[in-house]
């Protein structure tokens, strides 16, 4: 709109004639480098591919430079965020552009919806790779996860060492989740030296963390501090110790939160759109199965389906729900699982167990316990824990 508004304010009449001489097209004046710069502007604001594609198709001009790869390369998330509905080769060879200019958010969709969704493999992994590499917090999150479950190969190619670097780089970048993953890879000694006080200091750094996010969205909305009573009836935290249902929320139980392993409810949580991109593919398939005998991860906001038969590891209260990752069982405990699983007296102690592929007996199947491989020096990869 910015764009549109620009140009009809300097098209001074397209060449019409006034008073004998013919006015200048101003906007056709303009330097290339400075229209570039506005499309740059816009491409990394906009709120939808739509609102990058609408000024694209003013004019030719601004179609020709709006594939500058310098434009494509600032592209935010949001304006490369393809429906699952709208995808064909169209859309396919719009993002390989944004791949080939070096768009970072590019790498990561891209090599998500390939790998998952495309089911290639080779391809989707180094596309995020090539987004992990340039310091894309995601990208390493969803790599450590492939690490983890050996997705896309067999058991044995897990690797539980590159899992917990990956996400020891992805969390010192800031990215809850992986904080989380990594906290509990301590706790159980899961591919690393088992550690539980530095676990569980992480544990309560990511719950922090996601506190931190509930008051910097009520701060940009009112001028005053929320307290921690309105923290817990506006966002629903479940503490580690389970209350009263009867009585009015203790402020001391807000302690209690920053030691949960399921942390606060961010109401509102926004999905990135690599994550509705896999939701809408599957959701889309009549039995919202991705194959025979596979499995979705539980938790509706993440869409990673499962790549061979037995990957996720299922919720050891009920063992009806399954999960890609530790973040995935926090997020689906707080919004809803948590009313559907055990009784009130197992909440306390809540995990997900592991799943042998080789041991599944009448179809059904044996939770039994990963092998862990120690680390040498407290060291991951040259990553201090």
């Amino acid at each position: 709109m910015m764009m549109m508004m620009m140009k009809k304010k300097l098209r001074g009449g397209g060449g019409a004639v006034y008073h004998g001489r013919t006015r200048s097209d101003l906007f056709d004046s303009l330097p290339d480098d400075i229209v570039i710069s506005v499309l740059c502007k816009l491409s990394s604001t906009a709120s939808s591919p739509s609102d990058f594609v609408a000024v694209l198709l003013t004019c030719k001009r601004l179609n020709k430079l709006g594939v500058h790869p310098l434009v494509l390369s600032k592209s935010s998330s949001k304006a490369l965020a393809v429906r699952a509905t709208n995808w064909c080769d169209g859309a396919h060879r719009f993002l390989k552009l944004c791949v080939n200019a070096g768009n970072t958010e590019a790498y990561y969709i891209l090599g998500m919806i390939r790998f998952y969704c495309l089911q290639n493999r080779g391809s989707g992994a180094s596309l995020m790779a090539k987004a992990a590499i340039k310091s894309h917090a995601p990208a390493l999150y969803s790599l450590a996860l492939i690490q983890f479950n050996g997705s896309g190969g067999f058991k044995n190619d897990k690797d539980l060492r590159a899992g917990v670097a990956l996400c020891a780089r992805a969390a010192f970048l800031g990215h809850i989740d992986a904080l989380r993953e990594l906290g509990h890879c301590l706790q159980d000694g899961y591919g690393v030296r088992k550690n539980i006080t530095e676990g569980r200091r992480l544990l309560v750094q990511a719950n922090a963390r996601e506190l931190a996010s509930v008051l910097r969205v009520f701060h940009n909305n009112t001028s005053s501090p929320p307290s921690s009573a309105w923290i817990f009836r506006n966002h629903q935290p479940q503490p580690i110790i389970p209350t009263n249902s009867n009585t009015a929320p203790n402020p001391t139980d807000f302690d209690f939160q920053l030691f949960s392993d399921y942390g606060f409810n961010l109401t509102g949580r926004e999905m990135h759109p690599a994550n509705r991109f896999l939701v809408e593919w599957f959701g889309s398939i009549d039995d919202g199965s991705p194959g025979q005998g596979l499995r979705m991860c539980s938790y509706k906001g993440c869409g990673r389906p499962e790549t061979r038969r037995n990957e996720f590891r299922r919720c050891s209260g009920c063992g009806k729900v399954n999960y890609c990752s530790r973040g995935c069982q926090a997020h689906d405990w707080r919004v809803h699982h948590k009313v559907e699983c055990a009784p009130m007296e197992e909440w306390v102690g809540h995990a997900i167990d592991d799943v042998e592929e080789e041991d599944i007996m009448n179809g059904d199947d044996v939770a039994i316990d990963d092998q862990t491989v120690e680390i040498e020096d407290g060291d991951v990869d040259g990553i201090q824990i």
